[in-house]
């Protein structure tokens, strides 16, 4: 997600990296030394796109946090030295990633999970009947166990490692529509249990991003038909056999760290899975 592009210390004008705005080489602070970017890239990158990765970092670092107010235009281009429309754009960008939120009248926000619009922007289910309903969450366990293989290779954790399994049923209007069975890096989701997931009346990745300074920024998907073992015939109400849709998710935070590895097994009777193309 960081997309880090540098003048490399002691380099000439013509590197790379750099960047030309008003006529004069400009070269953010910031981006030196272990910031520089791979020589193996284009030969040029926009200043705005240095400005954005500047921004990702402070994100990632949680200098500005979820839901919080990030300084105005006016003060970013005076702390990195460009022209407030170099900065405008690296927000613009940031905001077409979901990093962002502008607010008519009120500023640039951090982008939460806690609020209405982002809470389902990772469930692509949908009513065929189109309404909207929240769903009932049911959380069935929370375990700290020694990372299965897959598991391990997908956090890039060495044998032996914690992770944390969390099972849960989501249903809508009283009827179990999804199985989840997600794991988690146990390093960073020290205390996580299920008491606190049930407790906790918001968004499981809004308690990631408060509790445990966890922000899911996006996910990959794998989509497939498969019938319902067991396990999820018993959790969803149905017979075994049943078909179900699987919907496996690696979600990754800023820098694209892989920090949730999800399987949901969906029940789709009356549901449908909805994304929108761009």
């Amino acid at each position: 997600m960081c997309c880090n592009s540098a003048m490399r210390p002691n380099a000439p004008t013509a590197s790379p990296a750099s960047v030309v705005e008003g006529g004069n080489a400009a070269s953010p602070p910031g981006l030196r030394g272990n910031d520089a970017a791979p020589s193996d890239g284009p030969s040029f990158s926009p200043l705005y796109r240095q400005i954005k990765a500047l921004m990702t970092r402070s994100l990632q670092q949680r200098e500005w946090r979820p839901g919080d107010a990030i300084p105005s235009e006016l003060e970013l281009a005076a702390r990195f030295k460009v022209s407030q429309g170099t900065v405008r754009k690296a927000i613009d960008e940031l905001a077409t990633e979901n990093l962002l939120v502008r607010r008519q009248g009120k500023g640039t926000f951090v982008a939460t999970h806690s609020e209405q619009q982002a809470q389902y922007r990772f469930l692509r289910l949908a009513a065929d009947d189109g309404s909207e309903e929240p769903a009932a969450r049911r959380f069935i366990d929370c375990r700290r166990l020694r990372a299965p293989a897959e598991v391990a290779r997908a956090f890039g954790l060495k044998s032996g490692d914690a992770a944390v399994q969390v099972r849960r049923v989501l249903s809508f209007r009283g009827k179990a529509v999804i199985f989840d069975d997600i794991w988690l890096p146990g390093k960073l989701f020290k205390g996580l249990s299920a008491e606190r997931l049930s407790g906790y009346r918001g968004p499981m990745y809004a308690l990631f991003e408060t509790e445990f300074g966890v922000h899911m920024v996006r996910a990959e998907e794998k989509i497939r038909a498969v019938a319902a073992d067991p396990v999820a015939a018993q959790m969803l109400g149905v017979e075994e056999g049943s078909p179900l849709l699987s919907v496996e998710r690696l979600s990754l935070t800023y820098g694209d760290r892989p920090v949730e590895l999800r399987r949901g097994l969906y029940h789709t009777d009356a549901h449908h899975y909805r994304n929108e193309l761009n």
